[in-house]
């Protein structure tokens, strides 16, 4: 079975075979779009460096780094038009950003750990659910779906950071220790001058994994996320 690319209808020309392909093969049919999603900062060349947030499969995202990071995209996210849902146990650490966000408008929310409510999310309002629980964060009631991505905020790493790395699609690291350096290595496959690495980073750098790709990222605030956030910095 194949199905049909592009049909056109005008004056009637030159007459070419329709362009087919077969239906399983759809799935590979991209567009090479170089700057759509959330700027996570630029890599060692400079050049900017992204995720998309929206898609139209689940999509769970780790960091193990933080708050101001983990804040930064959420502006991010919430700039390019997504809802973000934000569960934490600390909410006084979140109270500015979600009122100077999206300028009166409710795009980014605050709930506590565990009660987040369904978001609805669609592609025409899609949803970033952060979750920012601490050591241990509970089995979030609300998961990745379609249009409604999970980012899992982690300060450092603890028992259920093994789990956590295994089961996300995007996974950064932002300055650990020697010893949580060795264990990220095991889990991601790290090379010994990544893992080397990773305790010595400057902070607003990530390491960033999917796959068997690596991305050495760095944030660079703008002067209104400097003046909302702060400047970069790995410990809250």
């Amino acid at each position: 079975m194949t199905a049909g690319i592009g049909t056109a209808r005008g004056l009637r020309g030159p007459r070419y075979a329709g362009h087919t392909m077969a239906v399983d093969h759809l799935g590979s049919l991209a567009l090479p779009v170089g700057d759509d999603g959330v700027v996570l900062g630029e890599d060692a060349e400079g050049r900017q460096q992204l995720v998309g947030f929206h898609r139209s499969t689940p999509y769970d995202v780790l960091l193990i780094g933080g708050l101001w990071s983990a804040q930064v995209l959420a502006l991010r996210a919430a700039g390019t038009g997504a809802r973000v849902a934000v569960e934490t146990g600390r909410p006084q650490a979140w109270t500015m950003l979600a009122q100077a966000a999206g300028a009166g408008l409710e795009c980014i929310t605050l709930h506590e750990v565990g009660r987040v409510p369904p978001m609805g999310a669609t592609v025409g309002s899609p949803v970033v659910v952060i979750r920012d629980c601490g050591m241990r964060p509970p089995r979030g009631r609300v998961v990745s779906a379609p249009w409604q991505s999970v980012m899992t905020l982690l300060p450092y790493l603890s028992p259920v950071a093994p789990r956590l790395m295994r089961d996300s699609t995007l996974v950064g690291v932002q300055r650990i220790s020697p010893q949580e350096a060795e264990q990220t290595s095991r889990i991601l496959g790290l090379s010994r001058a990544e893992s080397d690495a990773l305790p010595t980073l400057a902070d607003g750098v990530t390491l960033w994994c999917t796959g068997r790709e690596r991305h050495w990222v760095m944030t660079s605030p703008t002067d209104a996320e400097t003046g909302l956030l702060g400047v970069a910095r790995r410990m809250d």
